[in-house]
């Protein structure tokens, strides 16, 4: 069963708050919304499964179409719809960073700039000192409670989000709250530096490789995250906005970066709305080789931005790049990546 009711909390940070590392800790957030309403954000900085530190990657100027979908939204709670037409995070499906770049940190250590919750609170209260920064927090509403005081900053009624982490491939303990497109992170926008940091954070005991209806770790395949630099595949170009009138003859480049030839048959390209068109493969794709592959049977690549996918045979996610409207809007040519 998914989360019960995913979104995003779009607030001001006010304050924060360290938890030291018995138990299950957490670093807290107070958050306000443009009407005061509270909110306390609690970020977990410690696994309950071994092993027990998370992985972290930070963003620190992050561009991703996900940015502009999130234009419009009020200040507060806002319910995100299932699917992958809006702006909810999918660690596997979106696109949102390489996971071979993901780090871990211990929860609390003695001394500057060495744990979890310091890396949180370099950015968060930055966040806090400018009054026009705003903290868009994904993942799962808890509260309001009425008649029940917020346990960490006091304030009434007790409300904010929790769930800050990736929400799928779970070991079987923490399976229930699996799900497709429901990850949970912290996007911070600095509107005076035109600047988005984004802060991503999963288990270890996680899977990278998930059904894409459940969210289910799938069985029988290896759900490690890749050694940096390790798909042998990968997608290195788009043609995203051709020249001339609608249809448009867009495609995708591919690179085998090994030094083994590899067999692309039953390979596919996945466009950010799950259509998928296959790849040519005449023959096995030579070391060092590019291929071409003409986007076909209705696999679109938005103007506006989005994000492509490289599937193997078993339909397991081989590579991912995400594209921006920026990025997109020069006619004729091609996005590198």
């Amino acid at each position: 069963m998914p989360l019960k009711a995913y979104g995003v909390l779009i607030t001001r940070a006010v304050d924060t708050r360290r938890e030291g590392a018995a138990g299950t800790p957490h670093y807290q957030i107070h958050l306000t919304d443009d009407a005061g309403t509270h909110y306390r954000a609690a970020v977990n900085v410690l696994s309950a499964e071994q092993p027990s530190q998370l992985l972290y990657l930070v963003g620190e100027d992050f561009q991703h179409p996900v940015t502009a979908r999130l234009e419009g939204l009020p200040s507060g709670w806002n319910t995100l719809l299932p699917g992958p037409g809006g702006p909810n995070l999918d660690f596997v499906r979106g696109n949102l960073f390489d996971p071979a770049q993901l780090r871990t940190l211990p929860p609390d250590a003695s001394g500057p700039d060495n744990d979890l919750a310091d890396l949180l609170d370099h950015y968060v209260r930055r966040a806090v000192d400018d009054p026009d920064a705003r903290l868009y927090v994904f993942g799962e509403r808890f509260g309001p409670e009425p008649t029940v005081k917020d346990k960490v900053f006091g304030f009434l009624p007790g409300n904010g989000v929790h769930d800050i982490h990736m929400n799928q491939g779970n070991s079987r303990r923490f399976s229930g709250d699996d799900g497709v497109w429901q990850d949970g992170g912290i996007l911070i926008h600095f509107p005076a530096q035109s600047r988005w940091v984004a802060i991503f954070l999963a288990f270890q005991s996680q899977s990278w490789h998930t059904d894409d209806t459940t969210g289910h770790t799938l069985e029988g395949t290896d759900g490690n995250r890749n050694e940096p630099g390790g798909q042998p595949v990968r997608i290195v170009a788009a043609l995203v906005n051709p020249r001339g009138p609608a249809p448009e003859s867009e495609s995708v480049t591919l690179l085998n970066a090994s030094p083994d030839p590899v067999d692309l048959t039953g390979w596919h390209v996945r466009d950010r709305l799950g259509n998928s068109c296959a790849v040519p493969a005449p023959g096995p794709l030579a070391a060092g080789a590019p291929l071409l592959v003409p986007l076909t049977d209705g696999v679109q690549l938005g103007n506006k931005g989005g994000e492509i996918t490289l599937l193997d045979a078993g339909d397991l996610k081989v590579h991912g790049v995400s594209y921006t409207a920026d990025q997109a809007a020069r006619e004729g040519w091609t996005v590198v990546f």
